[in-house]
């Protein structure tokens, strides 16, 4: 007779613990792949989408077979079955490789309506909510904390591991094209729905549930010197005359606190201060002397898209490589990583860090570094247990009715009134029933199923009209999109918009994506709204008072340029006579 020996059921080794037996499985190449994160694309019906060399996207069988890559940007939409396909393919391909490492893949935004796509993607399938500018607008950790778990529910179920959000930025210069994917001017309310966005996205630790949170641009992207972005050389330069780098890293202080997995680096180079004059990815005193000695920081650093090549940009583009563009692509690698750099967004370029180990140059230890961070990730997220997602399932969850209701309400809840009418004004909100309404375009489909919407003005007892912030138009397949320049209208901009003014009485909503100087239309219009992002039917619905606005200003809104002009690029809340302050809103 045999006895039969008990079970010896063994606890799960610590993801450290297993990233360090993968890795000693590793030869070079394969590790020299877990540095690089690089853009692909999309096929019809989710297929694998070929190489697209205008638009910097390499193929996935390039990426992964030969490159050894295992992380990627999905840019470009589809809808959600597609995308878990698409996914699922990618996955095959990895799972055929020697180790079978699994991809990660990662994503700009993707849940509001903006349309940048250097720096987001149109929501499509997904729900639709504010942009950050505007929930920081409801001051609501609670409602922040709701849009990133929605945000985490549908990435998840089309495979999205890995978010390169929030933008934990500090938004001090008001001409900043970037100030709309913020929180806003208050280095405390952004700390504090940052990291509510981190625990919606996260969870309370990293684990199977959880999509990787990239937090950026550290140490904080806001105060540019000239009110341009670091996406050129023009906008490269940061700056701290006001002596308030403290403000701008108090965000990323809370969220090494709160437990981020990954920190991206911005662009930008300071200039007069200590530390070097060289872009953040390659400034040691920054990425090992600020961020992993000072904060702390243990996780994964990320630099941005395209400082080492061009290859991530459409055009002849230069790469983001600024006080070190003398420097070959391999020797600004060798100078990131002795940086302190672990992956690089936007890159494709394995075969760099082989020759430099190979040459003596970097050591093989220093990328086992970087690697194995890389690896813990992939292994606290579960992507070697569970890396297939359900297409039928991703089509029921993405942008379903109650993800969709949520990000409706918290558009409603970020309009922002800042002037009512008179009492006795038609364009007092909330508008009267039965009132005929002026509208042009779109807003009038939303208008008509409240209001009786007419033609002409000289009809109307009261007209709504929708405009946007001003913007200078940048020629250039990169710069175009990118709404830099004088925050003043340009002459004559908002003629017509005052002449119907002047003839009925007038709501007007604008569409702040940069603290536009609206003093032309503050005491000319008769009711004056800002919204962040909002759909028609959801200012509609404000303005019929269901429900009534909340929104506080995020950010001043200042009374001239001049005034703008006169600030300091790192200090909030600087400009002594706001036309609006922050925090200011108005209700009934």
């Amino acid at each position: 007779m045999t006895t039969q020996q008990p079970t010896v059921i063994r606890p799960p080794r610590p993801p450290l613990q297993q990233a360090d037996d993968l890795l000693g499985r590793m030869n070079l190449a394969e590790k020299a792949g877990l540095l690089f994160h690089p853009m692909i694309g999309i096929g019809p019906g989710g297929t694998l989408a070929p190489a697209d060399p205008d638009a910097g996207l390499l193929a996935a069988e390039d990426l992964v077979l030969h490159r050894r890559i295992n992380h990627v940007n999905l840019v470009g939409v589809a809808a959600p079955a597609d995308l878990a396909r698409w996914h699922n393919q990618l996955q095959d391909l990895a799972a055929s490789t020697r180790l079978g490492v699994p991809v990660t893949v990662s994503t700009d935004p993707r849940h509001a309506r903006s349309a940048n796509p250097n720096t987001a993607a149109l929501a499509g399938a997904f729900s639709t909510w504010p942009e950050p500018l505007g929930l920081a607008a409801t001051v609501d950790p609670e409602l922040v904390w709701r849009h990133a778990d929605t945000i985490r529910r549908e990435y998840l179920a089309v495979g999205i591991r890995a978010a390169l959000h929030p933008q934990a930025d500090v938004a001090t210069d008001p001409r900043w094209p970037r100030v709309l994917g913020t929180f806003g001017e208050n280095p405390e309310l952004v700390s504090r729905l940052t990291v509510a966005y981190l625990s919606g996205l996260q969870g309370p630790t990293l684990g199977p549930d959880s999509v990787a949170a990239l937090v950026k641009h550290f140490p904080g992207g806001g105060p540019v010197r000239t009110g341009e972005d670091p996406h050129f050389r023009y906008g490269a330069e940061q700056a701290y005359p006001g002596g308030r780098l403290a403000a701008h890293l108090a965000p990323f202080v809370a969220a090494v606190r709160a437990g981020a997995a990954q920190v991206m680096l911005g662009y930008g180079l300071p200039v007069g201060t200590e530390l070097p004059p060289v872009a953040f990815a390659f400034n040691h005193e920054v990425v090992t002397g600020l961020l992993r000695e000072q904060l702390g920081f243990t996780g994964v650093i990320c630099a941005d898209w395209g400082v080492l090549t061009d290859a991530c940009f459409r055009g002849p583009r230069p790469a983001r490589a600024w006080g070190v563009e003398h420097l070959e692509p391999a020797q600004r690698l060798r100078t990131a990583l002795h940086a302190g750099v672990d992956q690089f967004g936007g890159e494709a370029r394995p075969d760099l860090v082989v020759d430099l180990v190979r040459s003596g140059q970097v050591t093989e230890d220093r990328i086992d570094e970087s690697a194995r961070r890389v690896l813990h990730d992939k292994l606290q997220l579960g992507l070697f247990e569970h890396r297939y997602v359900d297409p039928e399932y991703a089509a029921q969850v993405v942008g379903g009715p109650p993800a969709r209701a949520a990000g409706l309400a918290a558009q409603r809840a970020c309009v922002t009134l800042l002037r009512q009418a008179p009492p006795d004004s038609p364009a007092r909100l909330p508008l009267a029933p039965g009132l005929r309404v002026y509208a042009e375009g779109p807003l009038r489909a939303a208008l008509g199923g409240r209001w009786t919407v007419v033609s002409d003005p000289r009809q109307a007892d009261v007209a709504v009209l929708r405009l946007a912030a001003p913007y200078e138009r940048r020629p250039g397949p990169v710069e175009a999109y990118f709404h830099a320049g004088p925050l003043e209208f340009p002459p004559g901009a908002v003629d017509r918009v005052l002449a119907i003014a002047a003839a009925v009485p007038t709501v007007v909503d604008v569409y702040l994506d940069r603290p536009a100087v609206l003093t032309p239309l503050a005491d000319r219009v008769g009711t004056l709204l800002v919204s962040f992002g909002v759909e028609d039917t959801a200012l509609v619905d404000v303005l019929a008072g269901e429900p009534a606005p909340t929104g506080r200003l995020p950010v001043d809104l200042p009374a001239s340029q001049r005034a703008v002009l006169a600030g300091q690029p790192d200090a909030p809340f600087d400009d002594p006579a706001p036309l609006f302050r922050y925090g200011h809103g108005l209700t009934y």
